[in-house]
């Protein structure tokens, strides 16, 4: 069964699940989940709470004398396990389903880790502990998720929102939701009853936003320019390499081209989008970016990507990250300048 972070309250109300396995690369969202679990299993008697990593040195032992054993104060146990990987090996994928296959109801296992892909969640391992528990993914926020999120911190915080408010939260800390808690934290205490202006709010902010390399290309696709200059800008500052940009820009330009060639040949997208790797979610952005970037459009673009490669490779420019944003700019043509490309 699957629960998003936003619902796992609800879904802990009716019930604690025999596991819960809490997934992903968003760090905020698996500390609340962790912590929502914890509170609602102290409630239902889970006194004690034993936290191991399985680590390459990872005796699997462990886990199993941990869940047969209780201290003499506490009836039932929490058992938290991290897994570095995402996955837990041959030895300890035997040990997990057995205990999900024999479940004591008075061991509560939580398995966490980063992001897993289709081979883990397919695992019988996984699926097995799946069926008898709740598999939670985290995910980065973004758009309508990140203001409903912000919207929903600013309410629990007491503080008062306004679309203009959740809209410059979301856009100071997108990317990065332990400083958009931070930053709630903080208008909480200068501001205890609860009202602050636009004005107010962003004196007291701090622009913590965080993104990386394959969320830039996502925003060049959609043709947003505005954000894919704050996102380079923030990529500077965190000292991304130039050429991991320009690796993503190159690819990127690759893929359009053949398929706005294989467009013009008269093959149809929904036949390509397997051959190049394209899935659904990202279909729409690649529909939109070719009816902005014909042929004749892309063809210029090769000698500029070419330029700045071996101006790169020489160590010849003094500031890349400026000619990297005249890069991602001829991703978005903007008809209105009347400028051919040579000029932009």
């Amino acid at each position: 069964m699957q629960i998003y972070p936003n619902r796992l309250e609800d879904a802990l109300s009716k019930g604690l699940a025999g596991c819960y396995l809490i997934f992903g690369d968003e760090p905020q969202q698996k500390l609340e989940c962790l912590e929502q679990i914890r509170q609602f299993a102290r409630q239902q008697g889970f006194d004690e709470r034993t936290s191991l990593v399985a680590e390459n040195s990872f005796n699997w032992n462990q886990l199993l004398e941990a869940s047969q054993s209780l201290s003499l104060f506490a009836s039932r146990q929490l058992i938290e396990l991290e897994l570095p990987t995402g996955k837990p090996g041959v030895e300890g994928a035997k040990v997990l389903q057995g205990m999900a296959e024999q479940a004591n109801p008075d061991v509560l296992l939580v398995l966490h880790g980063p992001r897993i892909g289709k081979d883990v969640q397919n695992s019988k391992w996984f699926k097995t502990l799946d069926k008898r528990g709740a598999y939670i993914p985290c995910y980065p926020l973004e758009g309508k998720q990140l203001q409903g999120w912000v919207n929903d911190r600013l309410r629990r915080s007491g503080l008062s929102s306004s679309p203009d408010l959740v809209r410059l939260l979301s856009d100071y800390c997108e990317g990065n939701l332990l400083a958009a808690r931070q930053e709630i934290e903080k208008l909480a205490l200068l501001y205890p009853k609860g009202q602050l202006s636009i004005a107010q709010a962003e004196q007291a902010l701090v622009d913590q936003s965080r993104f990386n390399v394959f969320q830039l290309v996502d925003v060049l696709l959609a043709g947003d320019g505005q954000k894919a200059v704050k996102m380079l800008y923030r990529l500077e500052n965190e000292g991304v390499e130039p050429t991991i940009i320009l690796w993503a820009l190159v690819r990127e330009w690759q893929t359009l081209t053949a398929l706005q060639f294989a467009r013009s040949q008269g093959q149809n997208l929904s036949g390509l989008w397997a051959k190049y790797k394209i899935w659904s979610n990202k279909q729409g952005l690649y529909q939109q970016a070719l009816q902005r970037l014909d042929h004749q459009h892309l063809a210029q673009m090769q000698g500029k990507l070419a330029s700045l490669d071996q101006a790169l490779k020489q160590s010849a420019i003094a500031r890349p990250y400026v000619e990297l944003c005249h890069l991602c700019l001829l991703f978005i043509p903007i008809p209105l300048t009347g400028l051919p490309l040579e000029y932009l």
